[in-house]
């Protein structure tokens, strides 16, 4: 199974961390017995972050993920003669609510704070900005995107090898293609100077933008807003599924357009709608007080 970049190095992280945990007690990786992986695991759940929170049961599950994949590689290729995974269990994920939700208007106050620049990089911020919005990608696959998965005339962009390696073709709004077309024309050719540049979207020396980059770029334009929230590019995508849903959209398109694999994780947006209501209840309801 190929896995993607992303990936590949949170699990070669996971499973250097255990060699590193078994080498300190002197065991070797053939002498490794179900026991051990179950101390281990219970180290994980012990272990807290830099400001002392608990890790999510999401992160604890990734790590068995990755140690259950390394064993069975193991055991597949006869270094092990049994797999001490096996005894793993998954922690149960719980399903939580996005915590960050941008209205309408703070969406609107932050295009147009980005829209103000004219320049290469303010043509590229609001395209990247308008994309985000009007697609609700995750930012590994807008990172990715290149001139080729961009069709502004049809209004059509296509995710390849999407989460799951799975490709989709999603709508763009008029906003959306018109800010990519201005940034094509206008600031993308400064941008990549010269020299080829294979994506769509280039960070100011005409390279790769990685995640964290476009995660500051977001922040920078929220904060430029005067929007006083956590805003992430991951928040355009928890904001544009929301707002979907309340403009009486099917969730099951709504599914389509985020890429879920699974319905589950976008009926998560209707508790969401729920908790909204519980809100209004107790705040307008003669005795909700």
């Amino acid at each position: 199974m190929r896995y993607a970049p992303r990936t590949a190095q949170n699990y070669l992280r996971h499973v250097r961390q255990l060699l590193a945990w078994l080498e300190g007690r002197g065991i070797g990786l053939a002498e490794t017995r179900s026991s051990d992986l179950l101390a281990y695991q219970g180290e994980l759940l012990r272990r807290r972050r830099p400001k002392g929170k608990p890790y999510t049961s999401g992160a604890h599950r990734n790590a068995v993920i990755a140690l259950k994949s390394f064993f069975r590689f193991l055991h597949r290729r006869s270094y092990l003669l049994a797999d001490p995974s096996a005894a793993l269990e998954y922690p149960r994920t719980e399903r939580r609510l996005p915590r960050v939700i941008l209205s309408r208007d703070e969406v609107v106050r932050l295009l147009k704070a980005a829209a103000a620049s004219r320049t290469p990089t303010g043509l590229r911020d609001r395209a990247i900005l308008e994309t985000f919005y009007a697609t609700g990608i995750r930012v590994s696959e807008l990172s990715r995107l290149t001139p080729d998965d961009v069709d502004t005339e049809e209004r059509l962009l296509r995710v390849v090898l999407g989460k799951g390696r799975r490709d989709r073709n999603v709508p763009l709004t008029r906003a959306a293609a018109r800010a990519i077309e201005a940034y094509y024309a206008e600031g993308r050719p400064q941008l990549a100077g010269r020299k080829g540049a294979r994506y769509l979207f280039l960070a100011n020396r005409g390279g790769w933008m990685d995640p964290s980059t476009l995660n500051r770029i977001t922040h920078h334009w929220a904060k430029r807003a005067g929007i006083r929230k956590r805003v992430t590019c991951h928040t355009f995508r928890h904001s544009v599924a929301t707002h979907l849903l309340r403009g009486r959209a099917d969730i099951r398109h709504i599914q389509a357009l985020l890429g879920h694999a699974s319905l589950a994780t976008t009926q998560r947006y209707t508790q969401f709608e729920i908790s909204d209501l519980k809100d209004a209840v107790r705040r307008a309801h003669p005795r909700g007080r």
